[in-house]
């Protein structure tokens, strides 16, 4: 049992904080830190539900205390009328405190809390609720203490390894014998963390059914399972490597000379894990898929975090859901989390304005964890309107680097076209390339990506092959976002030339040669 988390409770307790928010989804092993507090402070632990009432705790084999009270408001009275020192765990309370979906219904329940938290300061009682998920009405923001416990230890994490040991070796056969030396039960424990003991349990169970040992690699598959359940994280498959992506030399080679930085060697010869990078750019530049080409050719896995999901509507929803998300990022480091649109989701974080402060909460969490991880989890930031990014996320140091994706050159241009004709199964030398890069001056990656799509159907529709003729007709029959937004790329040129480094090997191109 995590000794830290087990003292930070008794503290709490012995300094009369009435109400604690637990945030866990393993209520037994909530449970079994709470008996150790209630034991050494000489209190009963109650436990209720809303399908039992009052259950005694106080041992791991629970007995009826009030089965019959199963209102929550009944039980919040039962709190308030026990005459002994005691610790009542009250088990997925939070609906009854959702004052937005439910403002009528659940306003008594926030009410008599605070009405009892007054209470519970001058007794030998304490008041837990536990939940996986945080619901914190405003009126109990100053009453509520909360607390983090969703993940257990690397401790914690031995035990229930052990557990599982145990239970294998009774079922007999080929388990029978199943042993583990030290450095063996280090790497399966390290392969579990992040996972809760739950989870880290049956993917024990699965490694041992599978294999009849305990593989770390299908430990991590665990891992992936559960972030594809996540709300905020996607657990992406990249495809494409730095050959499919035309253009910026200057990025791949910076890219190139970080790619082993996550190995033991790196660490031996006293180099750091690079923290993570930031991409600004024109629309339809290549940044997204630059941020998939890295974990591929890295060979790392790639998990995608929506910003549009991280904000809730209750109070300390959004906070969480960040550090819930980052956490999970933890579990599968190495790794590259890719963060597509940041301005979007951060926009505002810098002041505090018009959401009571929520985005700068979230900000404040996600750069205090870039700031501090260890874990070696390489963030890939992208943004295209610099003016919506907060100061903070531009601020020299807070990633290793800024790049500048620029409208491509015409060399970059001709690479373009040779990939994206090439991925779709036409041998490029039966083009013109040189040609197509000079009409397609202003043209982005994704602009001339369409056109080679759009000239398919042209041809596709009259029952031939692509020609010439497709292509530059479609050319010109495309409007580019160069010209539809000048003044803003122009903008966006001149503040990148003293605030971020290129990403083309052909250095800067001038500020105001964006085609008329």
């Amino acid at each position: 049992m995590n000794g830290r988390s087990v003292s930070e409770l008794e503290t709490l307790i012995r300094a009369k904080y009435p109400l604690l928010y637990i945030l866990s989804s393993e209520e037994r092993r909530v449970e079994d830190m709470l008996r150790q507090v209630a034991t050494r402070r000489h209190k009963r632990l109650l436990g209720w539900t809303v399908t039992g009432g009052f259950m005694d705790l106080s041992t791991p084999r629970a007995t009826p205390a009030a089965a019959n009270v199963r209102d929550p408001l009944r039980a919040l009275d039962y709190v308030a009328d026990a005459d002994e020192p005691a610790i009542f765990l009250l088990k997925d309370f939070h609906p009854y405190l959702d004052t937005v979906r439910l403002p009528v219904e659940n306003a008594i329940t926030v009410r008599r809390l605070r009405d009892l938290a007054a209470e519970l300061k001058e007794s030998r009682k304490t008041l837990v609720l536990l939940s996986p998920v945080p619901v914190i009405p405003p009126e109990l923001e100053k009453d509520i203490t909360l607390l983090d416990y969703s993940l257990p230890t690397p401790a914690e994490l031995e035990i229930a390894l052990e557990r599982v040991l145990r239970s294998a070796r009774q079922l007999g056969g080929r388990l029978r014998g199943l042993k583990l030396d030290d450095e063996g039960r280090a790497e399966v424990v390290r392969a579990a963390q992040g996972l809760t003991c739950t989870e880290a349990e049956n993917a024990f169970a699965r490694s041992l059914v599978l294999t009849g040992r305990l593989k770390p690699d299908i430990i991590s598959q665990e891992k992936q399972a559960i972030i594809r359940k996540s709300r905020v994280l996607e657990y992406f498959e990249a495809q494409e490597n730095f050959s499919d992506v035309g253009g910026m030399g200057e990025l791949k080679e910076w890219l190139r000379k970080r790619g082993q930085a996550f190995s033991e060697r790196a660490r031996r010869f006293g180099l750091p894990e690079p923290r993570g990078l930031l991409l600004i750019g024109v629309q339809g530049s290549g940044k997204s898929l630059m941020a998939k080409a890295i974990a591929r050719q890295w060979r790392l896995p790639l998990l995608r975090l929506d910003m549009g999901r991280i904000f809730g509507e209750l109070v300390g929803a959004s906070e969480h859901n960040m550090r819930q998300a980052l956490r999970l990022a933890e579990t599968v480091a190495p790794c590259v989390v890719w963060l597509d649109e940041v301005e979007k989701g951060l926009a505002g974080g810098g002041s505090g304005r018009s959401d009571a402060g929520t985005a700068a909460r979230v900000l404040a969490t996600f750069l205090t964890w870039m700031q501090e991880k260890s874990a070696p989890a390489f963030v890939v930031a992208t943004a295209n309107d610099i003016r919506r990014l907060p100061p903070e996320v531009l601020r020299k140091g807070r990633f290793d680097e800024i790049f500048f994706i620029d409208l491509p050159t015409l060399e970059e241009r001709e690479e373009i076209w040779r990939i994206h004709l090439r991925r779709r199964g036409r041998n490029p030398i039966h083009f013109d390339l040189e040609r197509l890069a000079v009409e397609s001056e202003g043209f982005s990656g994704a602009e001339i990506e369409q056109v080679v799509i759009n000239a398919l159907y042209d041809a596709f529709d009259e029952e031939r092959d692509l020609q010439m003729h497709d292509l530059l007709r479609n050319l010109t029959q495309t409007i580019p976002l160069a010209h539809t937004m000048r003044e803003e790329i122009s903008a966006l040129r001149l503040w990148a030339r003293t605030n971020a480094r290129s990403a083309s090997s052909a250095g800067w191109q001038q500020p105001w040669e964006v085609p008329a």
